[in-house]
């Protein structure tokens, strides 16, 4: 299924594992090629892995299919961006932006796409040395990884080093300014997918400066080659403000009662766990998971709509504060789901289905996929429990009897079909629907009909008569025998039972006499080729020894006769005209 490929993508996505990504949304777009959905999700897959072409290709394909969707000019932007095409990025952001003036992720990836194209036209002017690590800044990607690697996560929570990164990121040879600043390395490492060891290690990793001095020449003196370096002095510790000094310690407080109010919770002490969320969230108004963590409690101890009002007030914090969008769909799902516990009617599921849609277009993440499915077929299943009436059946079920007496078979059908929707038990509504579909030339769905009515009753005749009606039709003489056999099994002097295995009898021994005419024994043969149990028989090596042996070895062909098995197989295969007996 398209679903469940998807949903493994966003998974090795979510995870890091981009080309396992591009794999999944690949089969997902195999079988569902026109959900722009899925060529979003792999440019994005594609852009993680800096090949910008590809990702550009799958983002205009987005546009393509969903030109009023502003997350897929965010994708074409994202990939001009990467390409260095900074005017045709900026008309891509500017185009999102139309269809979505709100959208925070456009309007950052415009500021970025104007910054670069503004430093491109500055260095088409005055040429300056290019950064070798100016491209790990370039483009929206970078604060997403930041955003998910655990230790450089806790760095965007201080101002000081946001603004560090901006700085960077607007003009990458600042980072030689930053370059004794620990987190901005950690940052870079990050970045470049590397790991820097601490400083003064014997195997650190060079970061080559833009203007660096050339190395020295091997021609220098011996005295000189093996004179010792001075010693570096250690960086400073970075001043701070009280203000931020006073901020850093909320936050550390606040994570101490995180810690808190998550011991609380695994021990069921929810009351305990809401106080410790509440100080948290009263030191740090920055971090939303305090809000998320106190709606989980509220969802445990059944206060839905404490809940809810948590959840809400994460979602608009997190737009705020552009908090991760793993967070804010986290948000959102357990609103969708604290509204399925207050459902009480068919509607009710309405507003959690529209949350979890939305949680899904912020991360696809399977739990949330499932639940999603499960409160659709819950809203389905009570609808029809509100629906279901048998009086109104009965009387629709009546009204299609006499359009079906009048050979009125279209009416007939829309009545048999509000009269199952009324009582989807009733076994007389399927056999009648199947009895007009059988008129209408409408067989499979007449055989369905009929097949559903024997699994509601099994005893009810009528429904044998239709199935047996239904294959006697499709020329399936061997399969309607056994249906109407079965059909006597529960009512022995049937008449129409009894007449419909009169009339089989009658064809199966047309067929062993090779009564037919060449024309029906061609369309009998090819009929049966279709069908997958003749198909096994001829594909069984024991049946194809014994087919050889009743041509070849009349003996051996005399022992098989003995064996019912072997005969009810050669029967099978005589009615369908695939073998002879003369």
């Amino acid at each position: 299924m398209a679903d469940e490929a998807k949903a493994k993508g966003n998974a090795a996505f979510s995870s890091g594992d981009f080309n396992a990504a591009i794999k999944h949304f690949t089969d997902a777009i195999n079988l569902s090629p026109t959900n722009h959905v899925l060529y979003s999700n792999r440019s994005a897959a594609y852009a993680s892995l800096h090949q910008y072409e590809a990702a550009l290709s799958d983002a205009k394909r987005t546009v393509e299919l969903k030109p009023d969707w502003s997350k897929g000019y965010s994708r074409l932007g994202a990939a001009h961006l990467g390409l260095h095409q900074y005017q045709d990025a900026v008309s891509a952001y500017k185009k999102g932006l139309e269809i979505d003036p709100n959208n925070e992720a456009l309007k950052s990836g415009l500021a970025d796409a104007q910054s670069a194209a503004t430093a491109s036209a500055s260095r088409s002017r005055a040429a300056p040395p290019p950064n070798p690590f100016g491209d790990a800044f370039q483009g929206p990607e970078m604060w997403a990884k930041l955003t998910a690697d655990p230790t450089t996560r806790v760095f965007l929570q201080q101002p000081d080093f946001v603004k560090a990164m901006q700085e960077i990121q607007r003009n990458p040879s600042k980072l030689n300014e930053y370059l004794q600043d620990q987190r901005v390395m950690q940052a870079l490492g990050v970045l470049l997918n590397v790991k820097f060891k601490a400083h003064g290690g014997g195997d650190d990793m060079e970061i080559p400066e833009a203007d660096s001095p050339p190395a020295p020449s091997p021609s220098r003196p011996a005295k000189e080659e093996v004179k010792k370096p001075e010693p570096e002095p250690e960086p400073e510790p970075m001043e701070i403000t009280e203000e931020e000094k006073e901020k850093k310690e909320k936050k550390e407080k606040a994570l101490k009662e995180k810690e808190a109010g998550n011991a609380a919770y695994k021990k069921k002490d929810f009351e305990t766990a809401i106080k410790h969320y509440t100080t948290a969230m009263e030191l740090d108004d920055g971090d939303i998971s305090y809000i998320t963590n106190r709606a989980a409690v509220y969802l445990e101890m059944g206060k839905y709509e404490d809940c809810i009002k948590d959840c809400d007030k994460a979602v608009e914090r997190g737009r705020e504060l552009r908090s991760d969008y793993k967070m804010i769909a986290r948000a959102l799902t357990r609103k969708g789901t604290a509204l399925v516990k207050m459902a009480k009617c068919s509607k009710d599921y309405e507003p959690a289905i529209e949350t979890f849609q939305k949680a899904l277009t912020e991360h696809r993440n399977p739990d949330t996929l499932k639940k999603l499915n499960d409160a659709e077929k819950a809203k389905k299943d009570l609808e029809q429990q509100e629906y279901f009436d048998p009086k109104i059946a009965d009387e629709e079920r009546e009204k299609g009897n006499e359009f079906f007496k009048q050979q009125k078979y279209p009416e007939a059908v829309k009545h048999y079909t509000e009269s199952l929707r009324r009582n989807p038990k009733d076994p007389k509504a399927y056999s009648n629907r199947a009895a007009c579909y059988t008129k209408l030339g409408a067989l499979p769905e007449g055989l369905k009909d009929a097949e559903k009515c024997i699994e509601l009753d099994p005893t009810f005749s009528k429904g044998y008569t239709r199935k047996g009606a239904v294959q006697f039709f499709m020329k399936e003489y061997d399969k309607a025998l056994e249906t109407y056999q079965e059909g006597l099994k529960h009512d022995a002097n049937n008449q129409e039972l009894l007449d419909g295995v009169r009339r089989c009898v009658e064809q199966i021994n047309k067929a062993n006499r090779g009564d037919l005419s060449p024309e029906e024994l061609k369309e009998r043969q090819a009929k049966a080729m279709q069908d997958p149990e003749i198909q096994n028989i001829l594909s069984d090596p024991v049946m194809r020894q014994v087919l050889i042996d009743f041509q070849e070895n009349p003996k051996a062909a005399q022992e098989h006769m003995k064996n019912p098995m072997v005969m009810n197989k050669i029967q099978k295969l005589v009615s369908a005209g695939i073998v002879q007996m003369r």
